[in-house]
């Protein structure tokens, strides 16, 4: 990543990458209809919902049809029990007629000072291992300094305001020519990204997930064969650099029990080193960074 890229990106620079705040606007669609469709994005029939509510299910129908309307409290109710993410949430309560529950702010708002110096603290402390954090479409909102090595080589045009995570993986001016393991890979995050769209139901997502399949696999990437099956484990990322081929797994960090959109739609995802070599290779290039900085 270029300097100014990485400038811009670096923890202790988080200042409202994210989305401004946004007034959900009303739903053009009843609440029961809304209501309904995420009953059925979570495959649960009106019998488990009305179970799951403490309600009757002749009482959940009606609600669905239009022939009742819900109160603010059955609005919250009913999204809880079907998981309903909290931007989602403030639509069905503006299609109910109330206003909105809950706030969205950018980042370097005041009140989000305390999760700034979290994220902050995760990202630095996970040096030298890579880390990010990112919005619910997967742009990046922050990155550790050991994220270098993934951001070698790439386009410029895809490092322009926002950059996309999984744009900059499968790209074929991004990571994907360097990636080893191209084909399990992009089944992995395309696998990943599929099921965050049948879960939010966001059009955005589902943007994303068309463009990324739609990228072409080069014939060399489908003829590849993975060396071995991982025990079973994990699907590590085997990346090209100039310190060889680099080997990670990820896990993936959200806040608990939030309560603002933003916070909700964070997420970090760290990567560790799934080998020996690899870990060697990180701790000389940290132990370079470290030498360069104190200079």
């Amino acid at each position: 990543m270029t300097s100014q890229v990485m400038a811009a990106r670096r923890p202790s620079a988080i200042v409202g990458a994210m989305n401004a705040p946004t007034v959900p606007h009303p739903s053009q669609r009843p609440v029961g209809e809304l209501l309904r469709d995420w009953r059925q994005r979570r495959r649960m029939s009106q019998l488990d919902l009305a179970c799951e509510a403490q309600i009757s299910t002749r009482h959940l129908s009606f609600l669905e049809t239009g022939r009742a309307q819900p109160s603010r409290e059955m609005v919250l109710n009913l999204a809880e029990r079907l998981e309903v993410p909290l931007r989602e949430r403030n639509a069905l309560l503006v299609a109910a007629g109330f206003a909105p529950m809950f706030k969205e702010r950018p980042l370097d708002d005041p009140a989000l000072q305390a999760a700034r110096q979290a994220i902050d603290l995760v990202l630095r402390g996970h040096e030298p291992y890579p880390a990010v954090a990112v919005d619910r479409h997967w742009n990046l909102v922050a990155a550790n300094r050991s994220i270098g090595p993934f951001m070698e080589g790439i386009d410029a045009e895809l490092l322009k305001p926002p950059v996309n995570a999984l744009r900059l993986a499968l790209h074929p001016q991004g990571l994907a020519p360097r990636i080893v393991n191209l084909v399990e890979w992009r089944a992995h995050l395309i696998s990943r990204l599929h099921q965050q769209v049948s879960a939010s139901a966001d059009p955005a997502l589902a943007a994303l997930l068309q463009e990324l399949c739609d990228y072409p696999v080069p014939a060399e990437a489908q003829a590849h064969a993975p060396a071995h099956d991982y025990a079973g484990v994990v699907v590590p990322l085997q990346l090209n650099t100039p310190q060889g081929v680099l080997s990670f797994f990820s896990t993936i960090t959200v806040f608990g029990t939030p309560v603002d959109i933003t916070l909700s739609e964070l997420a970090v995802e760290a990567f560790f080193p799934a080998d020996e070599a690899t870990a060697r290779a990180l701790r000389h290039l940290g132990d370079g960074q470290a030498a360069a900085s104190s200079g």
